[in-house]
């Protein structure tokens, strides 16, 4: 069996920590706050960010040599999410998730 070197595990955990917040956030948070943590663009931003960080995981997985592309777009996608919840009351751990998995992911990607 071929191991997963550590520097992916770690991409991928913390793809998968992001993934899990941005949506337990979105679901659990802003549909109970409602205003401006529902607004479109900010909520499609959130789930946007959750699948892009479930898909990196599993193209990582997947021993896939695309992942360094999703892992790029990811990383982007990650800081804007940050960025927008950051603005928001309450999403203090979907930004450190999101900031993180950003971090992680451009190290991927290069």
């Amino acid at each position: 069996m071929n191991s997963i070197p550590p520097e992916m595990q770690r991409c991928i955990d913390a793809c998968l920590q992001c993934y899990q917040t941005c949506t337990a956030s979105a679901m659990r948070h802003c549909l109970v706050q409602g205003g401006r943590h529902l607004e479109p663009e900010h909520f499609r931003l959130m789930m946007a960010c959750a699948e892009m960080c479930r898909t990196s995981a599993h193209l990582m997985l997947l021993g896939a040599p695309q992942h360094r592309h999703n892992c790029a777009d990811c990383a982007a996608i990650c800081r804007e999410c940050a960025d927008s919840c950051a603005e928001l009351d309450g999403m203090e751990e979907c930004v450190k998730a999101c900031r993180q998995c950003a971090e992680v992911c451009e190290q991927m990607s290069a």
